[in-house]
């Protein structure tokens, strides 16, 4: 097992890795809308947080050595289902031809009080 790290995603905010890749798989840890630039926590626009989670995801798979076209399972967390359209919207921006097999569910918090979280799992 090989855990994965890399700058152009927020750290891990707690003991676990970005990362981890077992044979030809990369598992992501969930991902808070956390720019790793500025260590800003978007919460108050789903769509502008969607798309940061998935930038966070998208660094960690190419730092395994990934990409989105190799995602074949996406697990996203959400404080309101009823962003779920929004949610949605800037999903297939980034997973518009290549449609992995996804869960989406509203949870009663997340960490840091995150509006969503976003997980992948993907070959290398």
């Amino acid at each position: 097992m090989n855990l994965i790290h890399t700058e152009k995603a927020p750290a891990a905010i707690g003991p676990y890795s970005q990362g981890a890749v077992v044979g030809n798989i990369v598992f992501t840890s969930g991902q808070v809308p956390i720019n790793p630039e500025t260590g800003e926590l978007i919460s108050e626009d789903i769509k502008k947080a969607t798309r940061q989670s998935l930038e966070n995801v998208k660094a960690i798979l190419e730092e395994a050595g990934s990409n989105l076209n190799k995602v074949v399972k996406v697990n996203v967390f959400m404080a309101d289902m009823n962003d779920f359209a929004d949610m949605n919207e800037v999903y297939l921006e980034y997973f518009s031809d290549h449609k992995p097999a996804r869960s989406a569910v509203q949870v009663a918090k997340l960490p840091k009080d995150a509006i969503v979280e976003i997980e992948a799992i993907a070959e290398i």
